[in-house]
Formats: C-alpha cells, structure tokens, sequence
C-alpha cells in the first residue's frame, strides 16, 4: 500500500495512453485516479490491469441521483476492489446514507464532492447559490460528515477551515493543484502542492503538472520529496 498523499490524475480518453503514463510513474510513490472520460473509454478492464501493476485506484465517478440508484453503483464500484469512491453531497442526506450503507466502513474509501474546483462564486450565482463558495462546501461537508462517510473533496481554499472544522481524521482530497508558476487551466481555485499539504488536505491529486511533464516520473519523485510524508501540519487556528 502507498503511503504517499500524491493522486495522479489519468485523464485520458483511452487505456493505451493511461497505461503507458503508469508505466512512467510508481505504484511507491502514488495512487491513480480514474475519471469518468477513461473510465467510459476503457471499462473496468483498466481497474484489473492497473491494480495488477501494484497501483491503488481513486475511482471518480461522482455519482449522482436517487438513493436507490447510488446505493447499487456505490456497491458494484466496491467490488471493483478500488481503494476509493465518490458521491456528490448535493445528492443530500438521503443519497448519502444510501451510499454508506452500501459500503461497508474501512473497506473502500468513501468520500464526497463539494463545489467543483471549476467553480467560483459567479458559476454558484448563476446557479442559484448566494452565498460564498466557502460556507457551502462547509456545509456539504458537515453534511458529508454527520452521514458517516469518510470525508470530502475540496479546494485548498478551503482546507484550513474544514480541517479546524471537522478534526484531523476527517479525510480532505484536494484537486486543482498545480506547481509554481504553473498554468491554472480550467481549475479556479488551485494551489501549490506544499501549500495544500500546509492547510490541512490528506491528499492531492494532480493531473497535467505530472502527465504532461516531459519527465513525469521526475517531477512525480521531486513532488514527493517536497512534501513532508512522515507528518501532517494542520493549521488549527484562523
């Protein structure tokens, strides 16, 4: 099992492509996260096939609908041995019970999405949300939290009030990472690896930093030894 904090995003749109960038990187010094492009693309075979070359797989499907119906993709999703699903906390207390009755406690992860990383407060306006993006994912993850699951999915903007809020064990993944002087790209709400880290996130998953890189495994390796992998250091206070 890796012990390090580092999700490398496999955004692809088709198992090749995804498995020579594995083939690049270290089963030592990260996880794999598959999303829904790939996933669509390349079926649960890419799940078998990377799991069998030592990896741990975030699967990332954010499902979203009725109870019922989260409950039995939740279910089959565990059986795929991930090490990791989601749901979105939008689903509402409900769809969240359903999905953590269906996983079992410390076997697979459970945790759910907040606000999309995508997202700043005019995306939220224009969907009817007139509050800042902060006290919602507050609330989500409250939510999230008094359901049982594991933890959330959450910008680094808001690590330090969730880790303050919620307590150490409540497990924070953190995308919309990216290097210094890096590109944002689509992400809104993005912050360096070791600030993330800083503020109170357990885990963060980085795509095009790594998969793009002329020497993935390099930049994969010089990401891991920035961080300090034998503690976390959460700010506690404002």
């Amino acid at each position: 099992m890796s012990e390090s904090r580092i999700i490398v995003a496999l955004d692809f749109d088709n198992a090749e492509s995804a498995l020579n960038l594995s083939k690049k990187l270290s089963p030592q010094l990260c996880r794999l996260k598959i999303g829904k492009e790939l996933f669509t693309a390349a079926g649960p075979s890419i799940i078998e096939k990377l799991t069998h070359d030592g990896y741990e797989i975030f699967l990332d499907l954010k499902f979203h609908d009725i109870p019922a119906t989260v409950a039995k993709a939740c279910k089959a999703a565990c059986n795929l041995d991930v090490w990791m699903i989601n749901v979105h906390a939008s689903g509402g207390r409900r769809m969240l019970m359903a999905a953590r009755e269906a996983v079992p406690a410390h076997s697979t992860r459970l945790i759910a999405v907040t606000v999309l990383t995508s997202m700043d407060t005019q995306d939220l306006v224009e969907i009817g949300y007139s509050i800042p993006p902060q006290e919602i994912v507050l609330r989500l993850a409250h939510l999230t939290q008094s359901c049982g699951l594991d933890g959330v999915v959450c910008s680094a903007q808001e690590t330090t009030l969730l880790r303050r809020e919620l307590g150490v064990d409540f497990c924070l993944v953190t995308p919309g990472i990216r290097l210094a002087n890096g590109e944002s790209h689509d992400q809104k709400r993005t912050a360096t690896p070791q600030q993330a880290i800083q503020d109170g996130a357990h885990y963060l998953v980085i795509g095009r930093p790594i998969t793009q890189a002329r020497d993935p495994y390099q930049t994969l390796h010089d990401i891991h030894n920035q961080l300090d992998l034998n503690q976390i250091i959460f700010k506690t206070t404002p």
